[in-house]
């Protein structure tokens, strides 16, 4: 049997560190030790907590939009008011890790609980009761448990990652948007049925990077550089019509970084990542086979001086949709029969996000600005889908007061906008709300 003490020290890494890392939100895990120090069990994550106001698009004015991310409000009025999560559900990581025969070994599990009710299942697929709403009295919050992977390695040989945890696409940006201990765009917390969260920049910017059964290899540091490269199990989308079908090989995702320290007190971070998957689905009677590959890629950079940090991000796709991975308008379903000539025909998407932080003392300003981006597969697309969303943007000012080490204050006002060849919808949301790292 092992025995173990306890000692606090800094925080160990893990994706609920990482994420308060790159908050720079100070934080303290706490470490058992085995009685020899072999081992180490950590302990860390956080809690935050949001007031979310939003005055939405009222549903006689609104104009056809399929994907837009603006949101409605009801015959009874524009404005929804929640308690929710903000883009981060509560977080909490549990690590073990230790050194044999000189190789860094360690494994983590993260539960991501939510304060949202949803009995449903997947706290981010909500179960619609018969009145329309899971969030209903007597009901309980989901756990989301999206993370779960192991690692060894060390730094002459590089480092293997294998389990699931966040992909490669789009992570660089999600994990230094400012609105993660926040809210940004309110997604689904500005509706009859919470998710576990909110939107921040996903779909305004950038697309969600998710969490993916993958197997990785990170290469040791060169003067700064570093690549990873890996497979990951294929995902299915959630709007593709028909039938899926067992997919015939893995994805695969590739990263290249490069961190430089110019001065003291300046750093420059730059990041670039590529991604492409096979779907394979059947339609029709009899079973009529199709399949399309979606491919993307994005640039990431930070700079980094005094408390200053400004930040650029621009991705490129093409069969991935918008929003999230395979998510919304991959491919054009509507030309003439799926699996025959040239159907389906991919669509392309694009987007950037700019951000712009200064801290004084305890306190931080920020901006940031993120639009994404859909095209029509051809003109008989544009024909066939007019109300296909052409742009969702999202404008997002915040203020994050450090009250202590490890609680923040903050408030946030958010614009978001969605664009179709009818016309456009308008929202806008204000929360306030802490945030407590450990």
């Amino acid at each position: 049997m092992k025995h173990f003490r306890i000692s606090q020290q800094i925080l160990r890494p893990s994706v609920a560190g990482a994420l308060l890392a790159v908050l720079a939100l100070p934080a303290g895990a706490v470490d058992l030790k085995n009685a020899d120090g072999s081992w180490t069990f950590s302990i860390d994550g956080e809690v935050n907590v949001d007031y979310i106001w939003s005055n939405c698009k009222s549903p006689g004015s609104a104009v056809a939009v399929a994907g837009g991310l603006t949101c409605l409000g009801s015959a009874s009025g524009s404005s929804v008011s929640n308690i929710s999560n903000g883009l981060l559900p509560a977080a909490f990581s549990f690590g073990v890790a230790t050194t044999q025969d000189g190789i860094d070994l360690a494994a983590h599990l993260g539960l991501y609980p939510g304060i949202a009710t949803n009995d449903g299942g997947s706290p981010n697929l909500q179960s619609n009761s018969a009145n329309g709403s899971s969030n209903t009295a007597l009901g309980t919050t989901g756990l989301d448990i999206r993370q779960v992977y192991m690692t060894f390695g060390n730094k002459d040989m590089g480092t293997f990652t294998l389990g699931r945890n966040i992909g490669l696409f789009g992570a660089d940006v999600i994990l230094n948007d400012m609105t993660l201990p926040g809210v940004g765009a309110p997604g689904g917390a500005a509706g009859p049925a919470p998710a576990n969260t909110t939107l921040g920049g996903i779909g305004l910017g950038y697309i969600y990077t998710d969490w993916l059964g993958q197997i990785d290899y990170t290469t040791p540091d060169f003067s700064g550089f570093n690549a990873t490269i890996g497979i990951f199990d294929p995902i299915n989308s959630l709007s593709d019509p028909g039938t899926v079908e067992a997919k015939k090989a893995p994805g695969v995702h590739g990263k290249l970084t490069y961190t430089m320290n110019i001065a003291e007190g300046t750093k420059l971070y730059l990041s670039a990542t590529g991604i492409t998957q096979k779907q394979n689905y059947e339609i029709g009677t009899p079973a009529t086979p199709y399949s399309y590959t979606g491919t993307g890629e994005d640039i990431f950079a930070k700079l980094d001086v005094q408390g200053l940090e400004v930040i650029g991000y621009y991705y490129h796709a093409k069969g991935l949709g918008t929003t999230g991975l395979f998510l919304l308008g991959a491919f054009d379903a509507a030309c003439p029969a799926p699996g025959v000539g040239i159907c389906p025909t991919t669509r392309t998407s694009n987007g950037y996000l700019a951000q712009i932080t200064y801290k004084i003392g305890a306190i931080k300003l920020g901006y940031n600005h993120g639009d994404s981006r859909l095209d029509f597969a051809n003109a008989t697309d544009q024909l066939a889908n007019p109300d296909l969303v052409r742009s969702n943007r999202k404008d997002t000012v915040g203020v994050y007061y450090s009250l202590t080490k490890a609680l923040t204050l903050l408030a946030e006002g958010s614009y978001v906008k969605d664009v179709s060849a009818a016309g456009s919808n308008k929202a806008t949301t204000i929360n306030v709300g802490a945030y407590l790292g450990f």
